[in-house]
């Protein structure tokens, strides 16, 4: 296999709890030791790869004989905080026993609140990327508090693919794909492509969790529609699956899997944006007639004209949370002016737009 044999020249690959622990909680260290493998070889190929692992706080358990802690969060970090270390020993001795160096990038949802903070990030990886060292990042959970803690690592791998404008993002649990109700049922069918603003698909979705993970299939279908509208296809796979991760990067349309179809590249600002509606300052509900205008086909600003009332205090620069008529969130956008700027203009209909549309973001399944 040569590079130009591949589908993919960049990935960003999420291996869940699920595919790296036993059925005992231990991690499984045979499976680990072949997805590995499976990402030496692309790097070694010049495929850029960025993982994006669980597993800490399953290692863990594994290593902390009782539980000690008081409340689930405190347990959460405990065990993330013990068990961190050993997952990254684990990856360095068997990506060093293939002449790979990796690194660990440890993250908390803040660190995505700002642009600054995004493009240090995004800085960050591109270098270890250009020194061909693998990338693996995980949530700091020994740090966060629920607040302030991604849904999962599910997210937190979609926000690091859209950062990076990977060509790809291989979810990777322990079923095939997306089914149309729960995996084994009778009557239940894997789903193979999931075609750009086709919706509605949470009805078939179980939203059972796994024992070592906080995410389940619904979070992953939400997470994978909003990465593949900033332009990067998302693959849903079995990562127990022998070879997955070359079978994906070299044939996707020969493994028995979920894909989500790509949109168009989105600009940088708007990759940013899309994961940003926790660190909205303040809400702006518009009109009817504005949220027709921000949610139909031709890209409009927001213009104070819709506006029917703000919420909360906000500065030049400051994310607005976009609310309808009704309450419904269908974006998010950087104000142009502060409050008091566009409270004194809100009646004059040929003030410049409160959001520019080259600083707004409309989410793919607001219709």
């Amino acid at each position: 296999m040569t590079k130009a044999d591949l589908y993919y020249k960049s990935i960003t690959i999420k291996v869940g709890s699920n595919v790296l622990t036993r059925p005992d909680g231990n991690l499984d260290l045979e499976r680990i030791e072949h997805l590995t493998a499976q990402i030496s070889k692309l790097h070694k190929l010049g495929i850029g790869v960025v993982l994006v692992s669980s597993g800490a706080v399953a290692a863990g358990r594994s290593m902390v004989a009782r539980k000690i802690a008081k409340d689930p969060v405190s347990e959460r970090q405990l065990l993330s905080s013990v068990g961190q270390v050993k997952l990254v020993n684990i990856y360095s001795q068997l990506f060093g026993n293939r002449g790979l160096t990796c690194s660990q990038v440890l993250v908390t949802k803040q660190d995505f609140s700002t642009r600054e903070h995004y493009l240090n990030m995004k800085n960050c990886l591109s270098v270890l990327l250009e020194n061909h060292i693998v990338p693996i990042i995980n949530e700091n959970d020994a740090v966060s508090v629920t607040a302030l803690m991604f849904t999962d690592n599910d997210e937190l791998a979609g926000m690091v693919a859209s950062m990076m404008g990977t060509e790809a993002l291989f979810i990777l649990s322990n079923v095939d794909g997306i089914f149309t109700g729960m995996p084994g049922d009778p009557g239940a069918e894997l789903v193979p492509l999931i075609k750009e603003g086709e919706d509605d698909l949470e009805k078939y979705i179980s939203t059972t969790r796994s024992n070592f993970g906080r995410g389940g299939m619904l979070t992953k279908c939400r997470v994978a529609r909003k990465t593949a509208d900033s332009g990067v296809a998302v693959h849903i796979a079995n990562g127990t699956r022998d070879n997955i991760i070359l079978d994906l990067a070299h044939n996707p349309g020969g493994v028995k899997h979920t894909r989500f179809e790509p949109d168009s590249p989105k600009p940088a600002i708007k990759k940013w944006m899309a994961y940003a509606d926790g660190f909205a300052k303040a809400e702006v509900k518009v009109n009817e007639g504005a949220r027709n205008a921000l949610t139909g086909k031709k890209a409009r600003s927001l213009l104070l004209a819709g506006v029917i009332s703000f919420s909360g205090d906000f500065k030049k620069g400051d994310l607005l949370r976009i609310r309808d008529y009704n309450g419904g969130v269908i974006g998010i956008g950087r104000a142009q002016y502060e409050k008091s700027v566009a409270e004194r203009h809100l009646e004059d209909s040929r003030y410049r737009p409160l959001v520019h549309y080259d600083y707004l973001f409309i989410y793919p399944d607001v219709h």
